[in-house]
């Protein structure tokens, strides 16, 4: 009787134990603090996204979400480290389009951009905007031009990295103005705009996020929005197409990761966590008001959005 007492107890712990491991993951995720790696430094737009939903997605699992900065070799390190970390939901990786942009430019990284990583969700996209130091005297796109035709070679422009959207934007922009700007590379946009806003360098290729408090204080001027349409936060901004580069169209993105193997459980309920924090009406209008267009689309639409960029990048950056 004793040994029967003692089977039907075992049978019924690994009977539990399977219960809860095929569970839906809300019930049991998150067990603990949920890491938030952002391989760009404090202070970008970038930034800005990520803690907003880490705040919010605090609040919805009652677990803290900590953002953490890990800065260098144009998103690299910190890509690696959300790679190789525990495939069990706690670890998640924030990326822009530098992460389609790099399998093109690097000869080798040291992790598989399509194979170590399980796509989550797509959040927002933006369009970046054509801001330049008030010290020049050039109030249009134009008026830019001809400054820097008149002085070839001795302007300069900031990026947040090399191989960065605003740093092939900003080419491509080059080649097509025919114009000569010196590249000046950054680990992110915050110090690019700290550089641009001293007058270090005079021109960049920027996010609405990391610049509108600096265009309303006057410390930097606008010229002129990348996208093919017009934003909605300033409307009154002409697009680089209406201003004499028909077809001109770059926009960056914010989107989410986890390591390759997370269970599909989790990654479901964070898209849907995310997607939901996303139409809160507190956090779609702070994003909208910084020029960022909150999307929160399905692991499935981000897969074949994400290839489409590595498809993209890869053309232009063998041209």
């Amino acid at each position: 009787m004793k040994l029967r007492r003692v089977f039907v107890g075992l049978v019924t712990a690994v009977a539990f134990v399977g219960a809860a491991h095929d569970a839906p993951a809300q019930s049991w995720y998150p067990a603990r603090p949920v890491r938030m790696i952002i391989p760009f430094p404090p202070g970008g737009g970038t930034d800005l996204v990520a803690r907003t939903l880490a705040q919010k997605l605090t609040e919805t699992w009652g677990q803290p979400v900590i953002v953490d900065n890990r800065a260098g070799a144009n998103g690299i390190i910190g890509t690696d480290l959300g790679a190789k970390s525990k495939p069990d939901g706690h670890t998640l990786l924030v990326v822009i389009a530098t992460h389609a942009i790099n399998p093109s430019l690097y000869r080798k990284l040291p992790y598989d951009t399509a194979a170590d990583f399980a796509a989550v969700t797509l959040m927002a996209q933006y369009p970046f905007i054509l801001t330049i130091h008030p010290s020049l005297p050039a109030k249009t796109v134009r008026e830019l031009i001809a400054l820097a035709k008149a002085r070839p070679g001795q302007l300069s422009y900031a990026s947040s990295g090399n191989g960065s959207g605003p740093h092939l934007g900003f080419e491509l922009f080059k080649i097509m103005a025919k114009v000569d700007f010196v590249h000046v590379p950054y680990k992110g946009s915050g110090p690019a705009n700290v550089d641009l806003i001293s007058g270090q360098v005079q021109a960049m290729f920027n996010n609405f996020i990391a610049a509108i408090p600096h265009i309303k204080t006057g410390k930097l001027r606008v010229l002129a929005v990348t996208s093919a349409k017009r934003s909605q936060v300033m409307p009154e901004l002409p697009t680089l197409a209406e201003s004499g580069f028909p077809g001109f169209d770059v926009t960056g993105w914010y989107a989410l990761l986890a390591p390759s193997g997370t269970p599909q459980a989790i990654v479901a309920k964070v898209q849907a966590d995310v997607a939901g924090a996303l139409r809160v009406p507190a956090v779609h209008t702070r994003l909208s008001s910084e020029g960022a267009e909150p999307v929160g689309s399905t692991p499935d639409e981000f897969e074949k959005f994400l290839a489409a960029e590595i498809r993209k990048w890869t053309k232009v950056m063998r041209s």
